[in-house]
């Protein structure tokens, strides 16, 4: 499918509304086009944006730096080629140990937190698989468009995992509990006509009309009554913030152990060897 064009401007590098503040990255492409600011995920050493170490750090300072963001009116989130994310990066999550879980469970912690403080409202253009934290990156957005061919799914159980990055908190919020477990403890993915009908995403538009929606959205809020907007955005995050208060680190705890279990390990196995796991409870 057709991926959502945007202006280059020849760097990655982009001044903020403070002078001393940059948006510097090496897989997030930041372009400022007047009161509108373009955030492309570009992780330039996976072809479907998987998240890995680099990056997953960046995701946490980008929503830092966008916390600050005074001169954008609306941002536009989207991902380069043809995937928006496709998750954690499995040769990143097969590193992970002991050693480094604590410190991935915070910076996955501080991410989410500071995705929910940015006050600009933000406008997510899924324009093909949004997968595990690929897909809790388009939740937190304050408008979500998806392409009719493209997908979205939270399968941390097909590897072993918890959804512990957000998946366990705002599925059941958007879509109810029963219709959030079906996905949530399958895997299953679901096509953008069928997230538009369950209320998962606010509408599914043609492939070829995702960057021209996805822009009149972020045109529309940016030219209105912007404190407003931002502060009825900040008012609204109050509950899903309250929700994450009571089962965001009861899930990322969870996560954390999952992360260590012989069938997460067999699930990476069977990867690699292109095989079917088999999972043993432990």
């Amino acid at each position: 499918m057709n991926s959502v064009k945007l202006e280059r401007e020849g760097a990655l590098a982009v001044m903020g509304s403070d002078p001393d503040t940059r948006y510097d990255f090496n897989t997030i492409e930041v372009v400022r086009k007047n009161d509108i600011l373009h955030v492309t995920l570009a992780n330039p050493h996976n072809a479907v944006n998987a998240v890995d170490g680099p990056m997953h750090r960046e995701l946490g300072r980008l929503f830092e730096q966008l916390k600050n963001e005074r001169a954008a009116r609306a941002v536009v989130l989207t991902g380069s080629g043809t995937a928006f994310s496709a998750g954690g990066d499995f040769a990143w999550m097969r590193e992970q140990g002991p050693d480094t879980l604590r410190n991935l469970r915070n910076e996955g912690k501080q991410l989410v937190w500071n995705a929910l403080d940015v006050e600009v409202p933000i406008v997510a253009a899924v324009n093909g698989p949004a997968v595990g934290l690929g897909a809790t990156l388009a939740l937190l957005c304050d408008v979500v468009v998806m392409g009719e061919s493209a997908t979205i799914a939270d399968p941390h159980v097909k590897v072993g995992l918890v959804a512990g990055d957000g998946g366990a908190v705002l599925w059941p919020m958007l879509i109810g509990p029963i219709q959030a477990k079906r996905y949530l403890l399958t895997g299953s993915a679901l096509t953008g006509p069928d997230a538009e009908r369950l209320g998962l995403v606010t509408e599914c538009v043609p492939d070829s009309e995702l960057a021209e929606r996805a822009h009149a959205w972020a045109h529309r809020l940016a030219s209105g009554a912007s404190v407003a907007i931002s502060y009825t955005k900040v008012a609204v995050n109050q509950m899903i913030k309250q929700a994450m208060t009571t089962a965001f680190d009861y899930s990322t705890a969870l996560e954390v152990l999952t992360f260590v279990s012989a069938d997460h390990k067999e699930a990476l196995d069977a990867m690699e060897q292109k095989r079917k796991p088999e999972f043993q409870g432990r």
